[in-house]
């Protein structure tokens, strides 16, 4: 094979594997520019919670928690619902506690989580679902479990996960972030976890577009001397 018709055929092949991932980073992009990153994060669906003044006294001092809640390492003190509650971090773990009383809250049940969730939400929609998982799904494979999963009616399918343990949002999900994170998925390249910004399908992604340009430079080369011979020729 000559040498011209190698460094055409291989920049061809070369060009078509790339230009194929070219186009899913190429739309992948474009969603993840035309979507405000601000409502990617779901920020709008959770109520601004404004710092309220706790009355101290009538209180059970966090001491009192140290017996209920072995190695216990710090209290935090927050309201919830109406009520104080303490956030308590122990060797055994997270658990919420009655600032008033000291009964221990958790873990909380179907009605409470549904209950917080509700207290968070910034807009008008009913829960459709409340589910109980011990294992994370996808969008939330980072965090903790076990863990509610509140779903909302509404645009975009709007869900809350609710600890357990703590009360706490857990993290917010709706359907604009979901498909920001398939394409995400795309953009990089790793269709596992979604995480590796830096896996080895990608690498050769990015070396097969060095290739590609590599052997269009190569071929350009030929293509000025087929010109010069051409010239030669006229003269």
């Amino acid at each position: 094979m000559r040498w011209p018709a190698l460094a055409r055929k291989t920049h061809k092949w070369l060009a078509l594997v790339v230009a194929i991932q070219a186009v899913f980073w190429t739309l992948s992009g474009v969603y993840m520019t035309a979507v405000h990153i601000d409502i990617i994060h779901g920020d709008r669906l959770v109520k601004a919670q404004a710092a309220q003044p706790i009355a101290l006294a009538g209180l059970v001092e966090p001491a009192h928690l140290a017996h209920l809640a072995p190695g216990m390492k710090s209290a935090r003190l927050e309201t919830q619902l109406g009520q104080p509650v303490y956030v308590v971090q122990a060797e055994g773990g997270p658990a919420l506690f009655d600032a008033r009383t000291g009964q221990k809250l958790s873990p909380l049940n179907a009605d409470q989580a549904k209950a917080r969730a509700q207290a968070l939400f910034a807009e008008d929609g009913r829960v459709v679902s409340v589910e109980y998982l011990t294992k994370a799904p996808l969008e939330i494979q980072t965090r903790p479990v076990p863990v509610w999963r509140v779903e909302f009616e509404g645009a975009w399918r709007p869900t809350f996960y609710i600890s357990p343990v703590t009360g706490e949002l857990v993290s917010r999900r709706h359907d604009l972030w979901r498909t920001f994170d398939f394409v995400w998925m795309f953009h990089i390249m790793d269709y596992d976890d979604r995480q590796d910004v830096n896996n080895v399908l990608i690498r050769v992604f990015t070396w097969l577009a060095v290739a590609t340009a590599a052997s269009g430079a190569w071929l350009l080369l030929y293509s000025f001397r087929r010109k010069r011979r051409v010239r030669k020729a006229a003269a």
